[in-house]
């Protein structure tokens, strides 16, 4: 009898489904989206083996979706081996994905204050499937594990060091599932052992972040302590000076709260084009000879040029240059001008692999020039690989 695997992202207001029917599978055999929790008109919809849309109650939580979609795919979830759950923060405790036991659950309530947006409702994702599904194992895979092999040289902040000793302040990264997952699968495109790779990879979307791949272990990457280091993103600033925080306290009469908020949710492409945050719609605007939209653009193509060319530091050599995330998977022209922007490179683009979006093995370069790729990402079968790993080997 074939063993699932379900894999569950919780985000603030919404769950990801995916249920994958057996080990070897690289398709789940059922996707679902729970949208809006806790706010007007909650729904469930749910594709793939099951087509259905559930509507829940006005302000409906993450309990009643769960619950209904957990009865709603009764009959798909009577072999059920273990559920997969991403998490965004595992501190310096957890380098790698881990059985969820009390002990466990412990320490993750510990470092929630590391992300307090994302750990908790991560949390309350487990803790509501082992209500709703007591003798199924949980396991927990990171955000930040795949980051734990950093040096200090490039986790650690000039601040004062008992800033780290005593809180725990250092760069720790995310988007490390995206990374392994990515990493492996450049790797098996080449037909190399990943540990004789040097990658750096761009994962491009709403949230953006690089990192440098060496031997098969992240030695740097741009995100920090939380994910608003780095490169501009949709709505978040990336990189700024730290000083301007104390300056639009005062300056704007804003509350230390009403910044940060600023910083995470009306910030990146979204603040420097005063109309939308989705890159799609910005490539749209400028085409139509939209200078805002042309501006926000232009920095963004810019600091990703600047991140990357950072990132090479810690490389002795770069085998390939990676780009995935929904932006770096689907926007031919963003790459075309990320890499025109990193000068010392001198890419050369093959503009018909870069259109196909590197459809044919993932190179958009031509034979003999630094070797560019794209490479799809695939956490949630990354996450469930990991699952199925320790529920039959445990």
């Amino acid at each position: 009898m074939s063993q699932s695997v379900l894999v569950i992202n919780c985000g603030s207001s919404s769950i990801k489904f995916a249920l994958y029917p057996q080990q070897e599978a690289s398709q789940p055999t059922i996707k679902a989206l729970a949208e809006r929790l806790g706010e007007q008109q909650p729904q469930v919809s749910v594709s793939g083996a099951l087509e259905q849309t559930i509507k829940l109650d006005a302000e409906a939580g993450h309990k009643e979706a769960l619950a209904a979609f957990m009865q709603v795919c009764e009959p798909h979830l009577q072999h059920l081996s273990g559920i997969g759950h991403r998490v965004v923060h595992g501190g310096e405790a957890f380098s790698q994905s881990t059985l969820l036991t009390t002990d466990v659950i412990n320490q993750l309530e510990q470092v929630s204050d590391l992300a307090p947006l994302h750990n908790p409702v991560n949390l309350l994702g487990i803790k509501l499937c082992q209500e709703l599904k007591p003798g199924v194992a949980n396991v927990a895979v990171f955000d930040t594990a795949f980051h734990q092999t950093m040096p200090q040289s490039a986790y650690l902040y000039a601040v004062p060091f008992d800033w780290y000793e005593q809180a725990g302040v250092r760069r720790y990264g995310f988007h490390g599932t995206s990374y392994r997952y990515v990493a492996q699968e450049t790797a098996r495109r080449l037909e190399k052992p990943a540990e004789q790779l040097n990658l750096l990879i761009a994962h491009l979307g709403n949230g953006c972040s690089a990192c440098a791949i060496a031997q098969g272990q992240s030695v740097d990457t741009t995100m920090g302590l939380t994910p608003l280091e780095g490169m501009v993103m949709g709505s978040r600033s990336g990189d700024i000076d730290p000083g301007l925080i104390e300056f639009m306290v005062h300056h704007q009469n804003k509350t230390l709260e009403q910044v940060m908020t600023d910083l995470n949710r009306s910030s990146g492409l979204k603040g420097l084009s005063q109309q939308s945050n989705d890159m799609r719609t910005l490539l749209d605007a400028e085409n139509t000879g939209d200078e805002k939209a042309k501006r926000a653009i232009d920095v963004f193509c810019f600091r990703v040029a600047r991140q990357l060319a950072a990132l090479s530091t810690s490389l002795s050599s770069i085998d390939a240059v990676v780009f995935t995330g929904g932006i770096g998977e689907h926007a031919a022209v963003i790459r075309q001008r990320i890499l025109a922007a990193w000068r010392t490179m001198q890419f050369r683009l093959d503009p018909a692999l870069n259109e196909q979006h590197g459809d044919q093995g993932g190179r958009i370069t031509p034979p003999g020039a630094p070797l560019v790729m794209v490479v799809p990402t695939d956490e949630e079968q990354m996450i469930a690989r990991d699952t199925y790993q320790l529920v039959t080997h445990d």
